[in-house]
């Protein structure tokens, strides 16, 4: 008397929901991988509880050698004002994102706010969230 299971196991394995899922995940890793970096200087950013998200128009950097930015573009210091107001002009409620390194001198980062003031656009501080 030879019995046997009725159960059989398959040993066959389906790839394509697999690959379904792995497909979607990267997709969403590629979309959001470009929105993570707007600003592509590496900047060590000041640490700060608030978070204000504004419109960002116009990006203005300061590393910790006092080499201006604007917009990855590197500028002098006597250039800031013209590009900003050329760079501005037609723009409604601009504003302007500073990021300055946290090594960077205060009178730095007030001169630039100052020529945001004569030009009369909103300015925000970037900073990095606090851990």
């Amino acid at each position: 008397m030879s019995l046997r299971s009725r159960n059989k196991i398959s040993a066959e394995f389906s790839m394509s929901s697999l690959t379904d899922i792995i497909f979607l995940l990267l997709i969403f890793f590629m979309l959001t991988s470009t929105l993570v970096s707007p600003n592509a200087l590496k900047l060590l950013l000041p640490k700060s509880n608030s978070q204000t998200l504004a419109k960002q128009t116009i990006s203005v950097s300061i590393d910790q050698n006092l080499d201006y930015y604007i917009n990855k573009q590197k500028v002098s210091r006597d250039e800031i004002m013209p590009m900003l107001r050329q760079k501005l002009q037609g723009e409604q409620d601009p504003t302007v994102i500073l990021n300055a390194e946290k090594s960077v001198p205060v009178e730095n980062v007030v001169d630039i706010m100052n020529i945001a003031n004569d030009l009369k656009v909103k300015m925000v501080l970037a900073t990095s969230p606090k851990k």
